[in-house]
């Protein structure tokens, strides 16, 4: 295999930036976190209509940036490499943030707002099995 350049090499490291570098895309990530969202559960922590994120997530499954897989008629999407929070992290402590302001906007738990089974299973009663 033939030695790369570093032109090449930079072109290759710019595209996953590239692919996040946008605010939306940042705040996805975000919303995403360490574990798993539906579109919905990303509607009702952002508060941005469906269309709209699922044109992001659509960039940023091209980019290899998220993986998705489907439950039913749900589409969760998690990280490929929770290596992206790391780098969206040491941006935030450039811009001036620290990891105070950022840790709690990373997602980590279900989102009550979510009508999705994840975040609101449907209990069946005891009484009914």
């Amino acid at each position: 295999m033939r030695k790369q350049s570093l032109p090449q090499i930079s072109e290759q490291i710019a595209i996953p930036l590239q692919a996040i570098a946008s605010p939306q895309r940042i705040a996805i990530l975000l919303a995403i976190g360490t574990g798993e969202a539906c579109v919905c559960h990303l509607e009702a922590s952002l508060g941005w209509r469906q269309a709209y994120i699922s044109q992001h997530l659509m960039a940023l499954r091209k980019a290899d940036i998220l993986l998705d897989r489907r439950e039913g008629r749900y589409v969760y999407y998690r990280l490929a490499n929770a290596s992206f929070l790391d780098l969206i992290t040491v941006s935030a402590r450039l811009s001036g943030f620290s990891a105070d302001d950022i840790s709690p906007l990373i997602n980590t738990k279900k989102n009550p707002s979510c009508e999705c089974p994840q975040c609101s299973p449907v209990l069946i009663p005891a009484s009914s099995l």
